[in-house]
């Protein structure tokens, strides 16, 4: 089988995370996936001009480089004749920006009834906070995750991955499914809309039940035990070459870690019998755990504990992920050759379809403009002499580094 939405075109105009990584999905889907850019690029491309930064050649794989210039009116002109003939467009810019271009959900919609519009925000497109600048951190910040994570003794930190951008992202992601789908049973596109505050609140499933709960004895923050406090051992333990999650969600857990301890005493000893009254001894116990964690290593520890059925991971690096025997098993990092960075490792899908062709990089992602003269002749029909008479005027001309 063919994948789901190949025949399908989508006009990508996101910028740095949140757009290209639901444009990613689309196209990993089986969609053709026009990036589309101004003179000077994705934003992400002018952190480095000798050279495509990592990120965007991550997220823009099997995508095709279109420049347009869409503050001159022949980029709108260009940008409405591809619009009609698309069945997505993707953007994540700040409320307001494609309805000062003239190429809002309004106009757009009028010209082609069954496009499906998707819009990336950070606020929304309503409520009082919807003006504001938004970016991953701020998004952090305003969500309540930022206050959540770090220790409950010091200033709150934010996580280390763009979470919140990749949740809107794939939230925005799936909406657009949604409305293609819908648009299947009516004929009529839609917009969606997927403010990365509204889908980054979700991830504090745990901190927000505290807080619901009225429980004013656990921190804002609880370092790397759990949210709740609600269980132990549940944290990240030293090792001798690192340091490894441990976590006892059951009865059975717990018996088998005092085990490999050799605590069986604790197995008798009433305090400990059930999960709030070891969270209760949640400094003992982590105690105990780490004196024996310590003087192994983090493949030792985690060895012996899922020998005992104790769910355990180490801690990895980024050099470490890269090189994990299950992901590469899995087939997750594909090798690319990209033209200017060379032999380049970058993911496949996580969405894998089983009665589907699998995903697959079928093009590492594209220099800027490097399809712009091909797409316009296969999609609009652009002759030489018209290509070359914007190229001159600058609409369709990358900015050169």
């Amino acid at each position: 089988m063919t994948r789901p939405l190949e025949g399908m075109l989508v006009l990508d105009l996101g910028q740095i995370y949140n757009g290209p990584y639901c444009g990613l999905l689309l196209g990993f889907m089986g969609a053709r996936v026009l990036k589309i850019e101004s003179p000077e690029g994705d934003i992400v491309r002018r952190r480095k001009r000798q050279v495509e930064p990592y990120p965007l050649v991550m997220l823009n794989s099997n995508k095709e480089s279109v420049v347009l210039d869409l503050k001159h009116q022949d980029g709108k002109a260009l940008f409405l004749r591809l619009a009609r003939k698309a069945d997505v467009v993707v953007e994540n810019f700040a409320v307001g920006v494609m309805n000062r271009l003239g190429l809002g959900w309004e106009v757009l919609q009028k010209e082609n009834p069954r496009l499906v519009y998707g819009s990336g925000t950070g606020f929304g497109l309503s409520g009082p906070y919807r003006d504001l600048p938004a970016m991953d951190l701020t998004i952090q910040a305003m969500s309540g995750i930022m206050n959540a994570t770090g220790f409950p003794d010091r200033a709150p930190v934010k996580a280390g991955p763009a979470v919140c951008d990749f949740l809107g992202g794939v939230h925005l992601f799936a909406g657009i499914l949604g409305a293609l789908v819908q648009r299947e049973r009516t004929g009529r596109g839609q917009f969606v809309e997927v403010a990365m505050l509204d889908a980054a609140i979700i991830a504090l499933a745990s901190a927000l039940g505290v807080h619901m709960d009225g429980d004013t004895s656990v921190p804002a923050r609880t370092g790397n035990r759990h949210p709740a406090l609600a269980m132990a051992p549940y944290n990240v333990y030293e090792t001798s070459d690192g340091h490894i999650a441990i976590f006892t969600a059951s009865d059975r857990h717990w018996e088998s870690i005092t085990k490999v301890l050799g605590r069986e005493d604790l197995l008798t000893n009433p305090d400990y019998a059930t999960t709030p009254g070891r969270a209760a001894r949640v400094e003992q116990i982590d105690a105990m755990v780490t004196e024996w964690t310590r003087v192994r290593t983090k493949n030792e520890v985690m060895k012996i504990l899922t020998e005992a059925h104790v769910p355990c991971a180490p801690v990895r690096t980024a050099a470490e992920v890269v090189d994990d025997p299950h992901l590469g098993a899995r087939g997750v990092w594909k090798e690319i050759n990209h033209p200017r960075r060379g032999k380049t490792k970058v993911p496949i899908s996580p969405i894998r379809l089983h009665g589907a062709e699998p995903a697959a990089v079928a093009r590492p992602a594209p220099l800027l403009g490097q399809d712009t003269d091909r797409v316009l002749g296969e999609v609009l029909g652009l002759k030489a002499d018209e290509l070359a008479a914007l190229h001159a005027s600058g609409v369709i001309e990358p900015v050169k580094t």
